[in-house]
């Protein structure tokens, strides 16, 4: 547990620093160009290299050194951070400089993440699994509260220069911790030395190596159904909030410290109470949870109730997330996890972006007309969500919340999903036999 608790506070640091920075970036953005299509091209060129890159990423993190991985990851992103800090230092900084610096790093991010992701299951015992994806979660929703609030603080006292500073020597941060420990690394055997000269099988095999397993496939459709539910009302969750409130960035902001803290809170509970005996039961009533809290936040049309429902919903979220990746930790050998989690994470990466691509022609064209005092779902509707700005986005949240409470509902229908961690055995069971 040492070792995880060293390279995790290595990486939370990484994160909070690229965290501050991509705040920073944003404001930038927002102040050259005032178009909110330039910032939303700065997440796309951060995110489409990591869909193109991950397939290639899972066999490169199975076939070299995951350790050497990370701190190449972290290297390649500092000196990224070296070169956009020159461009501005010298007044030469462009927009695009900015897209594809962020689209470098997110080639060696998804690298990275697969690297350290696939080391949890050869530093620590299963029965940890749950307690230590956990601690991941801490990161991301602590980095929720303090990276934005930080960089929030400084950009107006140190600029961009002194976020980047930061941010470079958090990466030196997190590859001091890294090259300061051992990992281990799961054994080169058959199972993930074969045919290493086919790369384009080598690429696929983690589709094939899903496919033939029905669980493992069944928690795959689960994964990609959720993300796009989510995801869909995520796109249109900070415009909705603005439309409604009179664009107060303070209640957009005191909602993202709400869901900080209840990510907190559920990361708390779960390594004080280890979760769920049944993983899927976690992962399953996650779901549920997360769907509840924000149907009532669809619904509801005040801050007074929109805080405690983002709380609630948040809290699942580290109990939903734990528990699914000690499944995947759990029934996946070591040896192949870096291919098998890479078609996990392009699975993931392809329902985001398609939801993204849909929420927003569908909220501006579609439902916000329709939801006007004239428009032609006002007097069906009206009554529930109200008419007028981001009446039409809340039918949609609410349409979305909606289907997140139904797909955890439904996967206990289906008995590959609901009895995955009785029909698919660990994957050190056949260890366990031969001793």
């Amino acid at each position: 547990m040492r070792i995880f608790i060293i390279i995790w506070l290595g990486q939370t640091v990484s994160i909070i620093g690229s965290g501050m920075t991509g705040f920073a970036f944003t404001i930038w953005i927002w102040e050259l160009t005032h178009q909110v299509t330039a910032i939303a091209l700065f997440g796309l060129f951060a995110q489409l290299p990591q869909v193109l890159m991950a397939p290639i990423a899972g066999f490169i993190v199975d076939r070299w050194n995951r350790k050497y991985l990370m701190i190449v990851g972290d290297t390649v992103s500092g000196v990224v951070a070296i070169a956009v800090l020159l461009l501005y230092s010298t007044r030469h900084l462009q927009l695009w400089h900015l897209y594809l610096a962020v689209a470098i790093q997110g080639i060696f991010e998804v690298v990275q993440e697969l690297a350290y992701s696939t080391s949890i299951s050869t530093m620590m015992p299963k029965q940890h699994y749950s307690r230590v994806s956990s601690l991941r979660f801490l990161a991301d929703y602590g980095s929720s509260i303090i990276a934005p609030t930080l960089a929030g603080i400084l950009y107006s006292v140190i600029g961009l220069v002194g976020i980047l500073i930061i941010d470079i020597v958090s990466f030196v941060f997190a590859v001091t911790t890294v090259l300061g420990v051992h990992i281990p690394q799961p054994s080169m055997t058959a199972v993930n030395t074969q045919s290493f000269t086919n790369w384009k099988q080598e690429i696929y095999f983690g589709w094939h190596y899903i496919a033939v397993r029905p669980s493992l496939l069944a928690m795959l459709v689960l994964a990609f159904v959720f993300t796009f539910a989510y995801d869909f009302g995520l796109s249109i969750y900070s415009p909705m909030v603005l439309a409604l409130t009179g664009n107060d960035a303070k209640v957009l902001g005191t909602l993202a410290s709400a869901a900080g803290i209840g990510g907190i809170v559920g990361v708390l509970l779960i390594n004080s109470w280890g979760g769920f005996k049944r993983r899927i039961d976690g992962v399953l009533l996650g779901m549920i949870g997360v769907g509840l809290g924000k149907i009532i936040f669809g619904l509801a049309k005040t801050p007074l109730i929109w805080i405690p429902a983002q709380f609630c919903s948040s809290l699942n979220f580290p109990i939903l997330g734990s528990s699914c990746d000690a499944i995947w930790l759990t029934k996946v050998n070591p040896q192949i996890q870096g291919r098998v989690f890479a078609t996990l994470k392009v699975v993931t990466l392809v329902a985001s972006t398609v939801a993204y691509l849909i929420a927003g022609p569908l909220a501006d064209y579609i439902f916000e007309p329709a939801m006007m005092p004239d428009g032609s779902l006002a007097p069906i509707l009206g009554w529930i969500f109200g008419t007028g700005k981001g009446s039409g986005m809340a039918v949609l949240y609410f349409i979305s919340s909606l289907g997140m409470l139904l797909i955890g509902l439904s996967g206990y229908a289906f008995r590959t999903l609901r009895d995955v961690e009785i029909m698919l055995p660990d994957h050190d069971a056949n260890t366990a036999l031969r001793k």
